[in-house]
């Protein structure tokens, strides 16, 4: 392990002298950028979310960060894990979305298309549903809506 803990600045270098404690749990970044996970977000709720409830209630009980370790440990292998699962089935489709949203402004509008077959591929593989919180019951999900129409709102 290393002893010192860099940080990137764009106006200065900083490397933060003092090691990690020896008690915090070891595990491996995600290694996914923001366009990849926001691809994947929807799934990674339904997928991970008995870890994820848990770790939120760790972070009610006690706002320490140390307090938690455990519990976001056990989140960033499921993390991992789901991207590994969707890496090895559904690589092509994954990465025709998130690099869609990676050139559009990581807006999901603008995706659609590239969306449909990763949501079909990860159903097929993972048996796992797109599902929007908060969307309004008896209405089609606005990702299964063929022609969807965008409200803009004038300011």
């Amino acid at each position: 392990m290393a002893t010192h803990r860099e940080a990137k600045n764009p106006s200065f270098a900083y490397v933060e002298p003092i090691p990690l404690p020896a008690d915090v749990p070891k595990v491996e970044e995600v290694g996914a950028t923001s366009a990849p996970l926001k691809s994947i977000s929807f799934f990674f709720g339904q997928f991970c979310k008995e870890y994820n409830e848990d770790f939120m209630l760790c972070k009610n009980e006690n706002r320490d960060p140390a307090h938690c370790l455990l519990e976001g440990r056990r989140v960033t292998r499921c993390a991992q894990d789901l991207i590994a699962k969707i890496g090895d089935k559904c690589g092509k489709e994954w990465d025709n979305h998130w690099k869609c949203l990676e050139y559009n402004n990581q807006e999901y509008y603008a995706c659609r298309e590239a969306e449909r077959p990763l949501n079909k591929c990860v159903l097929e593989a993972l048996n796992l549903v797109k599902t929007i919180p908060g969307s309004p019951a008896g209405q089609p999900q606005i990702h299964e809506k063929t022609n969807p129409v965008i409200k803009r709102i004038q300011k």
